[in-house]
């Protein structure tokens, strides 16, 4: 683990406790308001009890701590290093975050380091000034809920221009894509980053008022046999989506999952990549796909000789 517990919840929890108690400020309720602030729901049931108790001896029963100063929590150097790896991917620079206090440290490692095999080359070009331009852009839209004009190339390469409502950002990891899902006429569209030209910043917009559509999701069931730890492989690589998980037998599961209609052909190839543990019985539509696919890797398989 490169960060030690005292980074978890439960001591920055206390540490913003014991500083309102270095300054002689904390009150009992102020004490039940941090705590559900920062910590778990239930946590307000045991966090104040042992302050107060002395079962963590850091408080007293009027709520003064015999500690001097404020707590801090130094980064080691080591900590420091994977943060640095961390901004020099292309991805987090689009959000411009600080660095302050690490520009003398040398990452722990490069994004050279790492080869992907299992997503496409074309990803979005992050290190375009104008991509990066469109992309804060979008940033400042959806932070400070205001509408866009958005010009883009659709897919068969005519030129749209439309004002729009931004809902949220996507990326695919598949696709290395970031894409925005925005709302025009009371229907919702997703739009490329890629594909857009231009993107200005218009009025602002009420998000209580926004009369939204029901997404209209698309069901998955696969079959999956546990064979080199596959359950745990498919519960963390489709994480992101909706899904429920049921044992039929000793080794065998079923995992219905709900996904967006765009998000198809993403889906598809991460089914592909579990091999045969991995099978879809429903619906006949996508397992006929699954089908196709393989029938024209082993073509190909047999006309190269491989």
């Amino acid at each position: 683990m490169l960060f030690h517990e005292i980074y978890g919840i439960y001591f920055q929890t206390v540490s913003a406790v014991l500083a309102e108690a270095v300054d002689g400020t904390l009150t009992e309720s102020r004490l039940l308001e941090i705590v559900r602030e920062r910590a778990f729901a239930e946590s307000v049931l045991t966090i104040p009890a042992a302050l107060k108790d002395g079962s963590w001896p850091l408080l007293d029963r009027s709520l003064r701590t015999p500690i001097r100063r404020r707590p801090a929590m130094p980064l080691t150097t080591l900590e420091k290093r994977w943060l640095k790896a961390l901004l020099l991917d292309p991805r987090i620079s689009l959000f411009s975050p600080p660095a302050e206090g690490l520009e003398d440290v040398e990452p722990l490692f490069r994004p050279e380091t790492f080869v992907y095999f299992d997503r496409y080359t074309d990803g979005d070009p992050y290190d375009d000034p104008e991509y990066a331009a469109r992309f804060q852009t979008i940033l400042t839209a959806l932070r400070e809920r205001l509408r866009l004009r958005i010009c883009f190339q659709g897919r068969t390469g005519v030129r749209h221009t439309k004002k729009c409502i931004p809902l949220r950002l996507e990326y695919s990891g598949k696709d290395d894509k970031f894409r925005l899902l925005i709302l025009e006429k009371r229907a919702c569209a997703a739009v490329n980053l890629a594909r857009m030209e231009e993107c200005a910043l218009l009025d602002p917009f009420d998000p209580a008022a926004l009369c939204l559509p029901k997404e209209r999701k698309e069901t998955l069931v696969l079959l999956l046999r546990d064979r080199r730890n596959a359950l745990e492989r498919a519960l963390l690589h489709f994480s992101h989506f909706e899904k429920e998980t049921m044992r039929l037998e000793e080794d065998c599961y079923q995992i219905t999952l709900r996904y967006q209609r765009e998000d198809e052909t993403e889906l598809l190839i991460r089914v592909l990549s579990f091999g045969p543990v991995l099978q879809v019985t429903a619906p006949a539509r996508m397992a006929d796909q699954v089908r196709q696919r393989v029938e024209r890797q082993m073509e190909w398989a047999v006309k190269n000789r491989l």
